[in-house]
């Protein structure tokens, strides 16, 4: 909320820009920086999953599941037209499948 209300309005330079985040120039970042920043840092991070932005959707779809979002949410959180393919990036760990049993 702070980027949002302080940071991105000290870079914006065009009042109908959409994109979220700014580069220091005000410009959206350009997918193939990112993409390439991302994979520097999860490489470091040598945690042995994929190297790719792809990683932190599919990792946040998982989270909001297992914190108790609704899965159609996440649907058009993501802007999948088929709840099919939200289930791909929903993976729901043994940790919480276990809870689950638990509780059941």
């Amino acid at each position: 909320m702070r980027y949002i209300e302080e940071g991105r309005l000290r870079l914006l330079v065009d009042p109908n820009e959409k994109t979220l985040f700014l580069t220091a120039y005000g410009e959206p970042f350009n997918p193939d920086f990112l993409s390439h920043h991302v994979r520097k840092i999860v490489k470091k991070s040598d945690t042995g999953r994929g190297r790719s932005c792809h990683l932190f959707r599919h990792s946040c779809a998982t989270h909001m599941l297992e914190n108790g979002a609704d899965i159609r949410v996440i649907q058009q959180l993501l802007g999948h037209s088929k709840l099919e393919s939200t289930q791909i990036y929903t993976e729901v760990s043994i940790r919480h499948l276990q809870e689950v049993h638990a509780r059941t």
